[in-house]
This record gives structure tokens, sequence and C-alpha cells, in this order.
């Protein structure tokens, strides 16, 4: 039914505009989760892509190179090249009909909306480390490696790592101009971008990159760039005096002696001069270079291959040059990126953080909780809590996280019977109770004063024999009213309590 052109271009037309509105569908529906969120994005932009990609074809119909398009509009019109033939090509396309009918005894036509309504459905796979946590964390580690075994980087806790990975602009310019950082940069800049058009589906990373290329061209021409700002190079690719010997603190030749011959002959060598001679002529010949230019020297001050040796080295200095161009580019973009994953790095160093506290077993809890707490994101209108591991509500009304969870030992649980067998959930919680009203109205229904030496005690037998130890241990300090209170007579006499009552009770008093 499609093999005519005219129908392609027909269908295609057809599947773009079904493809539009599926996308607004799509996006009219607010995902309930970051994991729905990112898959909704990567299905938008792999039916964005199809679109591009009918439409291209699109454009390759219409502009009909070939000429096949106008061949069969004019067949259609009766205008082939045989003359009349259009009732020939009607049959032609009779027998195409009845053909698909053969294959399709049923007489149904295929419906295509059910193949698009199931793109709605699918879920994309996209594929994401342990630590990078569905799209939440960077995943550094093998970049890490890099950087502290280099020797540019240096060795830091990976948590101090990721304040200084997006800024390169630190690292002195005479480190950056090797091969080992160059292959640094490239593979921080590859995994950041994969990164990113993992977790921002529908950004287009190329228009974004095509802008820093922009800007850096121009940047770098004026020299403004953060830490190329002299992109001349010169002092840095270019061999000179000053790559080995700076000649301008010294004012002789026989101060310059006493450099050594082996400096001597690494500066001569540098420099394309020769490099043989006893030390005097060696010092000489370069102390020759202070104040003359290279290409005024005598032809005799050279080594044998000096046109050669000079066009090399012009480019290699030229190749160099190129490089570093490279590198500085390669650093724009990094830190563009740094720039837009910015909230990413945070969530990062702050999970580093998190984690240097807990052992492995509570790692794995809260890899747990955070599916749990991801699920929970998708409850129904009901307002249910999704919480199966039983977690406290924190302030926010949705469960806290496990990591705090096991950090506080919720999940021991204590129980006090003074209080009548109430339980306590933490070490926290329990410790704070015996200064609470339950405790304290427990202790006065025993008869016992709840004071510091009751801490830790929840059972009501241990309570009191605790109390009874303490009385007696108190029996020989204890103030008796009845042999130490006194009582004065009317005459002055002191007699203690139990004397002054018999008196009294016989009238003598």
């Amino acid at each position: 039914m499609s093999s005519t052109l005219l129908e392609q271009t027909r269908s295609s037309h057809e599947e773009v505009e079904r493809l539009e509105r599926l996308i607004v569908q799509d996006l009219q529906t607010e995902p309930p989760t970051s994991k729905d969120r990112l898959v909704q994005g990567h299905r938008v932009r792999h039916m964005i892509e199809s679109i591009m990609l009918t439409t291209e074809k699109l454009v390759e119909t219409y502009e009909d190179k070939d000429g096949a398009r106008e061949d069969e509009i004019a067949v259609l019109g009766g205008q082939s090249e045989a003359g009349s033939n259009a009732f020939g090509a009607f049959y032609d396309r009779l027998k195409e009909i009845r053909e698909y009918h053969k294959k399709h005894p049923s007489g149904r036509l295929v419906d295509a909306n059910e193949d698009y309504e199931a793109l709605l459905k699918e879920e994309p796979v996209i594929a994401f480390s342990g630590e990078e946590g569905v799209g939440r964390y960077l995943d550094l580690h093998d970049i890490y490696n890099q950087y502290i075994n280099s020797k540019f980087g240096e060795r830091v806790e990976y948590s101090a790592y990721l304040d200084v990975f997006s800024q390169p602009e630190k690292i002195p310019r005479k480190l950056k101009l090797s091969r080992q950082y160059k292959k640094y940069m490239e593979a921080l800049l590859e995994y950041l971008v994969y990164f990113f058009q993992r977790t921002e589906p529908l950004q287009d990373l190329d228009r974004i990159l095509s802008r820093v290329e922009t800007d850096f061209e121009e940047q770098y021409a004026n020299g403004q760039v953060e830490g190329w700002e002299n992109h001349s190079l010169e002092n840095e690719l270019i061999p000179s005096q000053h790559t080995v010997i700076d000649l301008d603190y010294y004012t002789t030749v026989e101060e310059l002696i006493d450099v050594g011959p082996e400096k001597l002959k690494e500066a001569l060598g540098a420099l394309g001069l020769k490099v043989g001679g006893t030390p005097q002529q060696r010092a000489e010949r370069l102390f020759l270079t202070k104040h003359t230019p290279l290409e005024k020297l005598e032809k005799k001050h050279f080594a044998k291959p000096l046109h050669n040796g000079k066009q090399n080295g012009d480019a290699k200095s030229l190749q160099q040059s190129e490089n570093a161009k490279e590198i500085a580019l390669t650093e724009a973009k990094v830190k563009k990126l740094c720039s837009l994953l910015d909230e990413t790095i945070e969530r990062t160093k702050q999970n580093i953080v998190k984690k240097q506290s807990l052992t492995y077993e509570e790692m794995e809890g809260e890899r747990e909780g955070e599916e749990a707490n991801a699920e929970s994101e998708s409850d129904d209108e009901d307002g249910q809590i999704y919480n199966p591991l039983n977690l406290p509500m924190g302030w926010d009304g949705k469960p806290i996280p496990y990591w705090l969870y096991k950090l506080h030992g919720l999940g021991q649980e204590f129980k006090c019977e003074i209080c009548g067998n109430y339980s306590y959930w933490g070490r926290r919680a329990f410790e704070r109770h015996f200064k609470e009203w339950r405790h304290q109205h427990g202790m006065r229904c025993l008869g016992i004063p709840n004071t510091k030496n009751f801490n830790e005690i929840t059972s009501i037998e241990e309570a009191k024999e605790l109390w009874k130890r303490i009385q007696e241990r108190q029996g020989v300090n204890k103030w008796r009213p009845e042999l130490e209170e006194e009582y004065e007579d009317r005459e002055g006499n002191i007699y203690n309590k139990k004397t002054y009552s018999d008196l009294q009770r016989q009238g003598l008093i």
C-alpha cells in the first residue's frame, strides 16, 4: 500500500503529526517521581529523534534529485513517456491493492495508533551505575584515580577531589602541557557528556557545546581564557635559554662556568648550538646568546643539522601550541558542564560525606531505604504513605531516611515496667524518658523518690530493692525525731520528744 513515493510521503507526514500529538500528550502528564521524569524525558527524546529522521527523509523526497517524484506525478496525470497510459497505471495500483488484501484476508487495515499508543507505556533502558543512584549522583572514581596517580594531581580524598575537579585553572599551566593531562581532561569531558545526556535528555547538548566553542575562539584570540591568558606560550613551548639557564642572572663567562658542563651542554643543545668543547668554550658560546639573537649568530656556532633542526623545532612548537589550544577548549567545555550539573555535584558531595560515617550494612540499608522512598513518591491520591520498613515519620510527613534511622538506633526497643511496660524506640528517647511525667508518676506510685540513683532502672522489683538498700545504708545517719527532737517547758528545762510526751501525759508538766 505504501510502495508509491507519494503514499510514502503522505505516510511520513502522518507519522510526524502523530508523534507530535504523542509528545504533547506525554508532556501534559506530570511524572510523580524523579525516575519517572527521567523515563519520560528519554521517551520524548526518542520520539523527537524519530521526527527528525522522518523529516530528513521528507526533505530528500521533495528535493527529488533522481526525478522519481516528478515521474510518478506525471504517470498519475497520464503523461508518461509511452503516451497516455492512465488506465495502465490505474490497473497496476488496483493489482497492488488486491495483493495486499490477499495477505490480509480479514479486510481490516493495520491500525498504527495501537503501535504509537504503546510508545507511551514503554520504558527506555537507562544504564546507571550503583554509585550514580539513578542519576542523582556522579561516579567519578575512575577519573579520581587518574588524578591522584598523575604528576599534575594531588593525593587528596575523593570528597576533596569533588571540590577541585571543576576548577582546572588552579593547576599550573606548565603541568597541563602533557599527554597525561590531555587524556585525563578528555576522559572527564567524555563522562560528563555521557552523564548529562542520560540525566537531561531534552537538553540540546550539541548546541550548548557549539556555543562554548564559539565563545572560546573569541576569548582565546583575545587572550581572555582563564589560565591561558598568554596563549602564545613561547616561553613554555619553544626551547630557549630560559628553559634551562636564565642568562639574566649571569654577567660574565666565569660565572656561567660554575653552572657545570652538563647544564651548559643541555642549554646549548636546546638552542641547537654545538655542545662540544671545554667548559670555557661552552660557556662562551652560550653567553653569546645573551645579547645576540640566534638568527644573527655565525653558522660555525650551530650544530650541523641546523636548518632541519630548526624546522623540526618550529613544527613541534606549532603542534604543541595546537595541543595547548585543544586542552584549553576541553577545560572550557568541562567547566560549562560542571556549571550545568552544579546541583548534582553538590548532592554528590553531601552523599559522600554521609557515606563516610556509615558501615557497609548501613549503606545497603540506606540504598533499600532510598528505593522505598522513591516508590513512596508515587503513592495514590488517598494520601497513603508507602512505608514497608516502618520508618518513623519526619517533619515533612514522609518516612525519615534509613541512614538516619540507623544512626539514632531507632530500631532498638526499650521497655520500662515502671511506666506500665511502655516502649521507647532508640537510646536517646529511652534516656530522656526518666525525666518525663510517665516515669515520674510511676515512681511516685511506688513511693520512691525519682533521683539519679534510679536512672537506667526499669524493673519495679529492682527499684524497690535499690531503695531498700539505700535506706539501710543511710540508717546510721537517719534522723529519729522521738529521740532528737527537743522540747522546752515553762521553766526552761529541755526534753526530747519522747520524755516530754510522757511527762505531759502524767500531768507533771
